[in-house]
């Protein structure tokens, strides 16, 4: 379980409010918060999205 206590930001990097103990997750080894799980899960797609986009074009594949 992620530690509120270990978070790097105090705000939520989508809406700007506070973040929340529900809300975190780890991100190239550190704790990022998120207000809501909704802004975290939205974050977690991005980096999916981008990722497999990284993939294709390494890959050539379209």
């Amino acid at each position: 379980m992620l530690d509120p206590d270990d978070c790097i930001n105090e705000t939520c990097p989508w809406s700007g409010k506070p973040v929340a103990a529900d809300s975190l997750m780890e991100f190239n080894g550190d704790v990022v918060g998120f207000c809501n799980p909704g802004c975290r899960d939205k974050f977690a797609a991005a980096l999916d999205h981008f990722a497999r986009a990284s993939e294709t074009k390494t890959t050539g594949q379209s």
